[in-house]
């Protein structure tokens, strides 16, 4: 008897765990992510600037990033990176702007 009153509690204490572990997986993300901006503000810089439309965009609201004296050593980073070096210029307005028009580009 009481190893039948054992098996009855076991089965109603773990049925909820067992059912939590068969859960159906989540869906796929969205196309959404496949629609995704092609440049942000994690993209390195110097991707950035090997495509034509982005680089304008970038230079536009950055305006002499590129020709910067510096630039070699930073292209690698990307505009959220380097704004911890230069926040006075990439202040959260500047990156705000950078990052819209950033994902204009197609």
């Amino acid at each position: 008897m009481k190893t039948a009153l054992f098996a009855a509690l076991a089965a109603v204490t773990l049925a909820p765990v067992a059912a939590a572990q068969t859960a159906p997986a989540p869906a796929p993300a969205a196309p959404a992510a496949a629609a995704a901006a092609k440049f942000n503000l994690d993209t390195p810089i110097q991707d950035i600037v090997a495509d034509a439309k982005a680089k304008a965009a970038l230079e536009a609201n950055l305006p002499g990033i590129t020709t910067h004296e510096s630039y070699e050593m930073f292209k690698g980073m990307s505009l959220n990176q380097l704004s911890g070096y230069a926040a006075d210029k990439l202040t959260p307005e500047v990156l705000a702007k950078t990052a819209k028009a950033l994902a204009e580009v197609k």
